[in-house]
């Protein structure tokens, strides 16, 4: 599940606000982007690159890896099974996440980004039920993505707060995935993983986990994690059974008062189940270092790497 070798993308809706903000990144980074649809621009260039009407127009003799999605969903599965994609990046409105997803994996994409948010819990319960012995691996939803530095980047991390390094990462917050990019710069990261934070996601800390333990560019790992539920426990029984790289940890979420939902829809605490307390003691006792704020998390990591 960690992107590498993005190649050639086509970007669905090229010409709208949010297409033409992340292709001109995507650009930026080194991405090939190749083209890009709207029905009413076809035959005009944007970005530099050919604009298409449809999807089927922009395949006719073309060979395309990646298809980045800010397209209606019934586009999708005609995009995919044509192009040959390997990863879809979904910003489709919320009410047709679903079936943006949906049919993707029934195009049999490799790996779906899903960086909408507000998607309903129950639209995403049913995605992740429909994902069980598929192939498809879906990350978010409302999430930053996932960014190997240096190769690949799907999703909307900032390519150029950080560089390649031996860090994994995986974050249920994008923004302080981006802050502990920034704060470790200099050190660099193999992978960062933005896995969303809402009640019900496609990746988890542990999925993410097993992942950085089984790459052998990846010597240490940072976990971030938020009040709510329990999936930081689970991650640290995982990481007791399975895990012999070191992990450092971040909670978010200490001054959150009791039974108020705190930014995503999967940080809300009831009585002491999901407390930032909670989990920071789970962590510790499985012997993961957990930072009080991101900036000593930070400095964590940075021991870890002088002692290896």
């Amino acid at each position: 599940m960690i992107v590498r070798g993005i190649d050639r993308v086509l970007v669905m809706g090229i010409t709208g606000k949010q297409g033409t903000f992340w292709t001109e990144r995507m650009q930026a980074y080194g991405t090939k982007v190749v083209g890009g649809t709207n029905p009413s621009k076809a035959g005009t260039t944007h970005c530099d690159v050919p604009v298409f009407a449809t999807a089927r127009d922009a395949m006719k003799g073309a060979g395309f890896d990646v298809a980045v999605l800010f397209i209606p969903p019934l586009m999708v599965k005609e995009a995919m099974a044509e192009t040959g994609a390997d990863v879809s990046i979904v910003f489709v409105p919320p009410a047709f996440t679903k079936d943006a997803v949906v049919e993707a994996i029934e195009a049999g994409i490799g790996l779906v980004v899903v960086i909408t948010e507000g998607v309903p819990v129950q639209d995403t319960a049913e995605v992740w039920a429909y994902l069980q012995g598929k192939e498809t691996r879906m990350i978010g939803p409302n999430c930053p993505g996932i960014i190997t530095p240096g190769e690949s980047l799907a999703g909307i991390t900032p390519h150029t707060i950080t560089g390649k390094g031996p860090i994994g990462l995986v974050s249920k917050s994008g923004t302080l995935t981006y802050q502990m990019m920034y704060e470790l710069k200099d050190l660099g990261f193999s992978t960062a993983i933005g896995i969303g934070g809402d009640p019900i996601v496609g990746t988890t800390h542990i999925d993410a986990l097993e992942a950085f333990e089984n790459d052998p560019e990846t010597k240490a790992i940072v976990m971030i994690g938020e009040i709510g539920g329990d999936a930081e426990e689970r991650a640290a029984a995982y990481i007791k059974e399975h895990v012999t790289k070191p992990v450092v940890g971040y909670v978010a979420g200490f001054t959150a008062p009791e039974g108020k939902t705190m930014g995503h829809a999967g940080a809300i605490v009831s009585g002491s189940s999901g407390t930032a307390a909670a989990k920071k003691e789970a962590l510790e006792a499985v012997g993961v270092k957990v930072g009080k704020t991101p900036s000593e998390t930070a400095a964590l990591m940075r021991e870890i790497l002088t002692s290896l």
